[in-house]
């Protein structure tokens, strides 16, 4: 939040495939409102320009952090549903509104006037209840504020709440097809990840991308969760270990440190890479003196990301 506050995050503007990011979201919330006993509803969805230039990571942060407040906040058998609506292009923009709703406990009129505002939760209870700190909605409107888009939100206590996001891109060319001997080079099928990360949208996308390049994945929340998994593990049943340096509990550079003391070969051996967001310059010998073998700038590009694991696990 304080990075988005004084603009030093970086919206990144490369070509993208809305289609693609919306099916991977869509994936991702499928499989959450199964599991919360909640139907989702995927309505009119018009796409007629799909490939434009956007921050993908950023697209998928807004949408996952508006679906997991409806998901969160919605009643037994309850439903999110969603809608995609083109408004048109002009001068090599395309404008898009998406319409999400869901049944659940609703806000009221006065928590409305709020809502993007830090650390706002309408009920004193709700971040034990609902394990929230606050800060998602207001980070929703700072990211979309920087894309040059609009949120409004309505509500009804008791009856649900619906968020209308609009979004202007600008048109990209179709992409060339990708050879698919091309494709193979990054090919992570059949390897054994362990992802130590301790924020939940990072963990759910980098799960969706490694498990849909056919990798099998093992969850650790912070660094001792990650010890823990790989000391219990027989020997040699990971590939590669993806460390979050920032963690509560024990963080990613001292979990590091700890494998490498074990005494046990593979915890010398196995490569150990930083996902961190801190500077490039300051953190690669840091890692390096805690036994990291490399290090990914967050947000991970998924295709950098797989090319890295490829770089230290290319003979399996």
């Amino acid at each position: 939040m304080s990075k988005l506050e004084d603009e030093n995050i970086e919206i990144s503007h490369e070509p993208i495939d809305l289609g693609e990011i919306s099916r991977e979201v869509g994936t991702i919330i499928s499989g959450r409102t199964a599991e919360a006993g909640i139907a989702f509803e995927i309505g009119k969805q018009e796409l007629p320009v799909s490939y434009v230039y956007g921050s993908p990571l950023h697209i998928r942060q807004i949408f996952l952090n508006i679906y997991g407040n409806c998901i969160k906040y919605n009643k037994p058998h309850g439903k999110v549903t969603t809608t995609l609506k083109c408004l048109g292009e002009k001068n090599g923009i395309v404008t898009y509104r998406w319409t999400i709703s869901d049944t659940g406990i609703g806000m009221s009129e006065e928590f409305l006037k709020h809502i993007f505002e830090p650390f706002v939760q309408e009920h004193s209870d709700a971040r034990t209840v609902y394990s929230g700190t606050g800060l998602g909605m207001s980070i929703v409107k700072k990211i979309i504020d920087r894309m040059n888009g609009t949120i409004v939100v309505t509500s009804k206590e008791g009856e649900g709440s619906t968020f209308v996001i609009t979004l202007p891109f600008e048109i990209a060319e179709k992409p060339e097809e990708i050879p698919a001997e091309m494709d193979g080079e990054v090919n992570i099928a059949g390897l054994h990840l362990l992802l130590a990360e301790d924020n939940e949208i990072n963990m759910e996308i980098a799960e969706f991308y490694l498990t849909d390049r056919g990798a099998t994945l093992d969850k650790a929340w912070n660094g001792k969760e990650a010890l823990e998994q790989f000391e219990r593990s027989p020997e040699g049943t990971y590939d590669i270990i993806l460390m979050d340096v920032m963690m509560p509990v024990m963080n990613g550079l001292e979990a590091s440190r700890q494998i490498r003391s074990l005494s046990r070969p593979d915890g010398n051996m196995i490569p150990i890479l930083a996902m961190t967001a801190q500077d490039a310059i300051s953190v690669s010998s840091q890692c390096r003196q805690y036994g990291m073998d490399d290090y990914v700038l967050k947000p991970a590009d998924p295709e950098q990301l797989t090319k890295m694991i490829l770089k230290y696990v290319k003979t399996i």
